[in-house]
């Protein structure tokens, strides 16, 4: 048998990490959607407020221009800021105990005119209206509040023509700016960026031909960005307390090789303890929009989530929990009914909350698993990211008396539904399965009632 899986609880191997937050939050269409308990359901530690209620924030949410409209106003007046709807939104997040990474800057704009996404004028002056984001929500400011919101990122993708006009030093200048006054008013906090657009150059150009076609060409400027900006930010001791990334990808092993990319190029500045955060991430690929919801969105996003844990991510938000949104696969538009790909963060939750890591190994193509304890409770997380039928067995070890088993599926006849259990012991400590195609598992372990 050559898919096989061998787990040892007894072997811990550091904690399980935040992995599965989400773009956005639980309330969106103006609050008329309301997802908080799914939210909670699935334990969301992290919501990223990037193109909040998209397109333009809607003109109230989250976005620069949409709390601080005039640029010519001053920035030292309470009155030049609008606050109200986006309260509304960040309380929603605190409500289902997750916690928002608030993204300064704007949304994404696809259309042919741009409206928001050029540099801004004034560094400095941007800078100060950041400053007083943050003492809103961490400090009252303005009739505020103190949300103790930890993590503060500037800007998002500037390498893109739909993010930024401006030159690569502009964007420059403004991250110091702002990362050094944030810092130095707020020293709790953390500070970071720029939210690449990722580095598939890594993979789509593996033997670094010099031929590049337009989407390599455009791949390469991506990591000629980053392999400027850490060391900007090491040599100028610039605040940079985490780095975000994003990758939208079929292949989980890309997410594995990226994420080796940055701990490297992070690790290699100087600055081992700024944060790999991987704050979008998605699968694509032909008809993907389709194929989020659905069995392969739970395969993939489960196998996706074993690589983060085992490659130095340090966080992640699954973009995107806006049922709006095509980017959305884990909640269905006009019921807001969980689809198949929402068990994987459910899963992951799981093995979060239990907290440490247990010693993995896995054979088989297409095979993922990650394992997690509290010392009590045992729970090991499977994917099968492949299209063929195949039985899987499951050693695991440290038995030393008779031991339950359960196996949850989530898979194209299946939503998180019990399709196996029974006992075992130290001297048959084997769990074996059908893991038919494109599926996701949630194994629990404990001792057998007496």
């Amino acid at each position: 048998m050559t898919n096989q899986i061998t787990v040892d609880f007894a072997a811990g191997k550091g904690a399980i990490r935040p992995l599965h937050g989400v773009n956005n939050g639980p309330k969106t269409t103006g609050f008329f959607r309301d997802a908080s308990a799914l939210f909670r359901e699935a334990g969301i530690p992290l919501c990223r407020l990037h193109d909040t209620e998209y397109p333009f924030g809607s003109g109230a949410f989250v976005d620069i221009p949409c709390i601080f409209r005039d640029f010519g106003a001053d920035p030292d007046d309470p009155e030049s800021y609008d606050f109200s709807q986006t309260d509304a939104y960040i309380q929603a997040i605190l409500d289902v105990g997750a916690k928002p990474i608030y993204r300064l800057g704007v949304s994404i704009e696809h259309t042919p005119v741009k409206r928001f996404i050029y540099a801004p004028k004034d560094p400095e002056k941007w800078a100060a209206v950041c400053e007083h984001i943050v003492r809103h929500y961490n400090e009252g400011w303005k009739d505020g509040m103190h949300a103790g919101i930890e993590y503060w990122e500037i800007w998002n993708e500037p390498e893109s023509e739909r993010m930024w006009i401006g030159t690569r030093e502009q964007y420059f200048e403004l991250y110091e700016v702002t990362a050094r006054r944030l810092k130095a008013c707020f020293s709790s906090i953390k500070i970071g960026g720029y939210a690449s657009c990722g580095f598939y150059a890594l993979t789509d150009n593996p033997k670094g031909e010099t031929e590049l076609t337009p989407w390599q060409q455009r791949c390469q400027s991506f990591v000629d960005w980053a392999e400027a900006f850490v060391p900007f930010c090491a040599e100028r001791a610039i605040p940079l307390d985490f780095f975000s990334w994003h990758l939208y990808s079929e292949d989980p092993e890309k997410f594995a090789a990226h994420a080796r990319y940055v701990r490297a190029l992070l690790d290699r500045c100087g600055m081992t303890a700024t944060e790999s955060i991987l704050d979008e991430w998605n699968l694509s690929g032909e008809n993907m929009f389709a194929r989020m919801p659905e069995a392969e969105g739970a395969a993939h996003g489960l196998a996706v989530l074993c690589r983060m844990q085992e490659n130095a991510v340090d966080a992640a938000a699954y973009y995107d929990a806006q049922p709006t949104l095509p980017y959305c696969g884990i909640f269905h538009l006009n019921t807001l009914a969980p689809t198949r790909q929402f068990y994987a963060l459910r899963y992951w939750n799981t093995l979060y909350r239990l907290g440490t890591l247990a010693e993995t190994a896995v054979q088989g193509d297409g095979l993922y698993a990650c394992g997690a304890t509290d010392g009590a409770r045992r729970v090991l997380a499977v994917s099968h990211y492949a299209s063929a039928d195949e039985t899987v067995r499951v050693e695991v070890r440290g038995i030393d008396r008779l031991t339950s088993y359960r196996v949850y599926a989530t898979d194209a006849a299946h939503e998180n539904v019990l399709v196996s259990s029974g006992l075992m012991a130290s001297d048959y400590p084997y769990i074996d399965f059908i893991a038919v195609g494109f599926s996701a598992f949630l194994i629990e372990i404990s001792p057998a009632e007496a």
